[in-house]
């Protein structure tokens, strides 16, 4: 799985896109750090924090399956370079928000939807742009490319982002969030040419009909569409986890900002270790297998250990079973999507996808908050200090959000059970095992 000069040198524009997207998505990754802490500082709550992911995902859920079909019919590089001018657009007003101290919780939910609608443009553009700029045979070699940076961009970003914070406070790591994006613009402006797919018909669609089109080809594919259905399921459990993180790290006994940040890096660095990983191992015979154990497996630990541990030392043990083998689920799924829709209709039925794959991290974030706020914490409350439950979950602020840690282990470990026996699922086994005999 070693990739050679002569590969690197064929996918020069990708390495060059690829490049400039980390270390933007590095300033995102600390202005996102940095903004969870300065919501839960100001508001004290989980829902208040939740809602600020709820209205960067609700533009995927509006809009994504019409932004896919425009994404088809729109040149991919002019479509990315409005949505990160457009982006940096938005950092700069949150830069002014805060130079002025005018800065509100409610602005970063407008902020955060605008952005979000940029990204639901965005994001089946740049699918389709990889696909353009990839010869097929390193499809699984780049997605391990690709959950190599991002797992170095998660490690860097919570120690950025706390030093940064104390040494030039939010202002500062804003800027540099704005810079790192006006990088990535005048790179993909200058020097990077995407090549445009071809059509699938040659006259013009209209939107409605090409909106059919991705809806039809998953009616006609169910093993892709169920497999989106249980990546919605596990996206709720996945979501309902992050919103309620913060709140039990940043609350509990023996947690706080540092505790967060130690347990967000040993996050990322099971995931670098696991893109690692997707470099170097070989193709497994069976990639929805794959995909499977390797969400069991996370379902299965993370959430008991932070849900029943005590100590930053166990929550890590947690932190690092549960994200070691997400890249390479990710890079089987990647490359299953990739082998199996045609590169023409791409950008339509990663769309759709969007809509059905990810409507439940909104939903997911908004009930996760709401429950710690409402239910489980004032549920814990309540409890006398001999109770079963204090016993299990500790007391004080945080064992709520413990408790509800133990609820959502069971409904991620019942998710993938569900799941395990759908025969159009591992339909997509024969189908990949031909598509790679052709690759």
């Amino acid at each position: 799985m070693k990739m050679h000069f002569s590969e690197l040198r064929e996918i020069r524009s990708y390495l060059l896109l690829w490049a400039t997207q980390f270390l933007s998505g590095l300033g995102s990754g600390m202005t996102s750090y940095a903004l969870v802490i300065w919501s839960y500082s100001q508001e004290g709550s989980a829902l208040a924090t939740s809602l600020t992911m709820v209205c960067s995902y609700t533009p995927y859920v509006l809009c994504s399956v019409f932004a896919g079909a425009l994404s088809d019919r729109w040149d991919k590089k002019r479509t990315l370079l409005v949505c990160d001018a457009l982006a940096a657009f938005s950092t700069l007003v949150m830069l002014f928000l805060l130079r002025t101290d005018s800065l509100r919780i409610w602005h970063l939910y407008v902020i955060n939807f605008f952005s979000g609608l940029m990204n639901t443009v965005q994001q089946p553009a740049s699918e389709v742009a990889t696909t353009q700029l990839l010869p097929r045979r390193l499809y699984q070699k780049v997605g391990g490319l690709r959950q190599l940076a991002s797992s170095v961009s998660s490690i860097l970003t919570p120690v950025l982002a706390t030093t940064l914070l104390s040494f030039g406070g939010m202002n500062l790591i804003i800027a540099i969030d704005l810079g790192s994006c006006m990088l990535a613009v005048i790179v993909l402006l200058f020097f990077i040419r995407i090549p445009q797919p071809a059509l699938s018909t040659d006259s013009p669609e209209r939107l409605p009909d090409s909106v059919r089109i991705g809806l039809h080809w998953l009616r006609d594919h169910p093993g892709i569409l169920h497999l989106m259905f249980f990546l919605a399921a596990i996206n709720l459990v996945a979501s309902m986890y992050n919103a309620a993180l913060p709140a039990m790290m940043l609350s509990r006994t023996g947690g706080g900002e540092q505790a967060l940040g130690i347990i967000s890096t040993t996050t990322s660095v099971a995931m670098l270790i696991g893109s690692a990983l997707s470099l170097t191992l070989p193709t497994p015979k069976s990639r929805v297998k794959a995909i499977w154990y390797s969400l069991l497996l996370s379902m299965c630990t993370e959430n008991f250990i932070l849900a029943f541990g005590r100590s930053v030392p166990v929550w890590c043990v947690g932190a690092f079973l549960g994200w070691i083998t997400i890249p390479w689920m990710n890079v089987n799924l990647g490359t299953i999507n990739r082998l199996t829709i045609p590169a023409e209709i791409q950008g339509r039925v990663f769309a759709v996808r969007n809509s059905f794959q990810f409507f439940t991290i909104p939903l997911g974030y908004f009930l996760g908050g709401l429950m710690v706020d409402q239910i489980f914490e004032p549920l814990m409350a309540h409890q006398p200090s001999g109770s079963l439950l204090v016993s299990l979950f500790g007391p004080g602020k945080g064992s709520g959000a413990a408790f509800f840690f133990a609820v959502i282990g069971v409904l991620g470990v019942l998710t993938c059970l569900l799941f395990h026996g759908d025969r159009h699922i591992h339909a997509l086994e024969s189908s990949d095992a031909s598509s790679s005999d052709h690759s």
